[in-house]
């Protein structure tokens, strides 16, 4: 694909007429005149999906701009933990967000989840294989909402038919919506329902409330809710209601859904199922994650004017129904988790659950996610995959981390060397980020922090668009400069949001490589020479990948990148320092159901560790420089799920070990010292669960180093006694 040429255009050929792709989430003011003029005709249909037609008076769009947030506070320990999920639908957290729900409630976190939609589609609770009965939204969507009771009370070790405190909780406005309580013990779960029916009157669905100014949706009353009267939700009012529901709980992490799903060729291969036209997932879940953006940022300026602090929470953000298109990453035991959650949430009609609407979503009742062939039960995408948070070493051989706190960049600094405490968080700015950064240090020993910044997140035909950024420092050791923004491969914006979280690397030559995934899901390049020059991008072709690289220097000084694809390990490698990275063939690496670590072995080799889909136990394969395919080695008492870091770790005399971190089948941080088949893994002390995936800093065998970042927000370093290699 030609630079900054658009991956959009084949997509849109493949999948609607084109009559029905028209209003896009980032629309120009051009645009946005377009198709308000088709709404009036009613017939305005976008990426997400829908039609509208009572535009109204075009409201006011609020900027915000969380840029000048005031530093965080000075505490250093753990705090209570928060989790806030924002989610479309009901069973969307379900589905897309657990197991990362299910462990960060088991370690102790309050549980808040907040469902923006009545989730009463047409109204239609049929069991399976029962006769179609008549429609009832209002039914359907206490059946739904009962059916979460179910699960919830199942998540916290208690009777499916616990009876919950039901309420109403006041909302900016003077907006109400129902919130549903269940405690066990020290751990809660709250339920608020917005209720914003999925199809208001006007035909209004929520793509419009985000892209159309002036646009009203209505909530839907659900049969036998203590909220009995129908409200009206505008653009801003969404925003506010969230942002308020925010600041009310205070969460320490929030998860959202996709707010940029991948362009999606819908054919006779890849059927549209409940995908909006041109993207892989539903017409609801991309204006809620959009709408939870806007709010968070929202949130962070306000309580920054306010408090004259930022709060401080972690961001993940989930891929919705993206799961059926790539190789599951989830294996069985973890998969009949979800399961059983999903069952108890579809219930059935003979269930004694004490709700006359129903109790459940009976369509995903006995069984019937397990046999679903779109498999979404299967997997667990984060959006931005990638470390959390980001370590390296200053040039003094101090152990510093980069992470995003409430959107912006912030730095910690272990307190002294060794001591296995991170000072206060020094805030970098930058936001509003998205969750994971990349950083490197340069030949110099200066440091780069690389993120992906929401640089415009307006809706209401105004802008929304991404950029890559960087932030140097002007002397090893000394202070920033300011954010410097790269933009992305693509010129146009409706592409940039499709870019992947970056990577970097640097070189010993004073180069610095920067990576993305493209929206044509290819990769793209940006590279720094040792002048501390910009080029320009540069897109390397290569075959389809997933979100997630890894990169690597060899012995040779050369740059490579592995991403995980469809069907192998895609590969890119350097022929010589001054070139960029080439595709290169495939060594018969398997599927991959997630992005790889990569290791050189003592003799120069690259080595790969990650797991195929649905298999619990990773396997090394180091490449044969001979291309005759690579050496297989099972790690066996590793198993887990989600990507695996390797690292080597020089010994005296002896050839260099591996050092492999990853995640437990319960969540939990694993280390395995060597690949020997007697190896037993290093369980973290107090079973740490981390949110996101805990990276390694390489060192020698009496310094190993694992950060991660607790629930409460708060970063965390382990420092494992030394062990004999095997």
């Amino acid at each position: 694909m030609p630079e900054n040429s658009s991956p959009r255009g084949a997509a849109a050929r493949h999948t609607t007429p084109s009559h029905s792709i028209g209003l896009s989430f980032s629309l120009t003011r051009r645009r946005t005149l377009a198709a308000l003029a088709a709404v009036t005709a009613g017939t305005a249909v976008s990426c997400t999906g829908g039609s509208a037609t009572n535009a109204a008076t075009p409201a006011p769009v609020r900027s915000v701009d969380p840029l000048g947030a005031e530093p965080f506070t000075p505490v250093t320990g753990d705090r209570s933990a928060v989790l806030m999920q924002v989610v479309a639908h009901p069973d969307d957290d379900l589905y897309f967000m657990t197991p990362d729900s299910q462990h960060l409630l088991r370690a102790g976190a309050r549980l808040v989840c907040v469902y923006v939609t009545a989730g009463e589609s047409l109204g239609i609770n049929r069991p399976p294989g029962a006769p179609i009965p008549e429609p009832d939204r209002s039914a359907y969507s206490a059946a739904r909402h009962q059916g979460l009771r179910q699960a919830y009370a199942e998540m916290l070790g208690m009777d499916r038919f616990t009876r919950w405190q039901r309420s109403v909780t006041e909302l900016p406005g003077g907006l109400r919506a129902e919130t549903n309580r269940l405690v066990s013990g020290a751990r809660q779960v709250e339920l608020i329902f917005l209720n914003i029916a999925m199809l208001s009157a006007g035909r209004v669905r929520l793509p419009h409330l985000w892209e159309i100014p002036g646009v009203t949706a209505r909530t839907l009353v659900a049969e036998g809710s203590p909220v009995r009267e129908v409200q009206s939700y505008r653009h801003e009012t969404l925003v506010d209601v969230l942002a308020d529901l925010m600041d009310r709980y205070r969460p320490t992490v929030i998860h959202t859904l996709d707010p940029d799903p991948d362009y999606q060729v819908h054919d006779a291969f890849h059927p549209r199922d409940n995908d909006q036209p041109g993207c892989s997932d539903h017409r609801d879940h991309t204006p809620v994650a959009l709408f939870t953006w806007k709010a968070m940022s929202q949130w962070v300026a306000d309580a920054s004017r306010r408090d004259g602090r930022a709060p401080r929470f972690l961001t993940t953000a989930f891929r919705g129904y993206y799961n059926q298109r790539w190789p599951f990453n989830l294996p069985p035991a973890v998969v009949g988790r979800k399961a059983r959650l999903l069952e108890a949430y579809g219930g059935a009609p003979e269930w004694p659950c004490g709700n006359p609407a129903g109790c459940g979503d009976y369509s995903q009742g006995n069984g019937g996610p397990l046999r679903n062939r779109k498999g979404w039960i299967r997997s667990t995408h984060h959006r931005y995959p990638g470390a959390l948070p980001a370590p390296v070493t200053d040039h003094r051989g101090n152990l510093v981390a980069y992470g995003v706190l409430g959107t912006q960049a912030v730095q910690w600094r272990e307190t002294s060397p060794g001591s296995g405490r991170f000072g206060a968080p020094r805030n970098l700015g930058g936001g509003p980020l998205a969750p994971t950064l990349s950083a490197v240090r340069d030949t110099t020993g200066r440091q780069l922090l690389f993120g992906l910044r929401f640089s415009a997140l307006e809706g209401q035909g105004q802008g929304n668009a991404r950029d890559i950024v960087v932030l140097e420092e002007i002397s090893p050791g000394g202070a920033f400069g300011g954010w410097h923004r790269l933009g992305t491969p693509h010129d146009d914006p409706e592409d940039s949001r499709r870019v992947g979280a970056p990577v970097a690397v640097a070189t010993p030559d004073g180069r610095v490589h920067l990576f993305v995934r493209t929206a044509g899901k290819g990769l793209a390049t940006r590279v720094r020479d040792a002048g501390g020059n910009w080029g320009g991008w540069v897109q390397l072709g290569g075959g389809e990948i997933q979100d997630g690289l890894t990169v690597l220097v060899d012995r040779d000084r050369l740059v490579h990148v592995f991403g995980a694809g469809r069907d192998t390990v895609h590969h890119w490698a350097q022929r010589n320092p001054d070139g960029a990275p080439l595709p290169v063939p495939d060594p018969g690496l398997p599927v991959p159901a997630h992005r790889p670590g990569a290791v050189l072995t003592t003799d120069g080799a690259i080595a790969l560790v990650y797991r195929t889909p649905a298999d619990p136990q990773p396997r090394l394969y180091t490449l044969n420089r001979r291309g005759d395919g690579p050496h297989v080695t099972p790690l066996r008492h590793f198993d887990g799920y989600g990507p695996v870091a390797a690292h080597p770790v020089p010994v005296p005399g002896r050839a260099d070990q591996v050092l492999l971190a990853g995640t437990s089948i319960d969540g939990e941080v694993l280390l395995r010292y060597g690949t020997g088949t007697g190896t037993r893994p290093l369980r973290s002390p107090g079973r740490l669960v981390p949110v996101g995936t805990p990276a390694v800093l390489p060192g020698g065998p009496d310094s190993m180093c694992v950060v991660g970042m607790a629930p409460g927000a708060t970063p965390w370093i382990w420092r494992p006694a030394p062990t004999t290699p095997a």
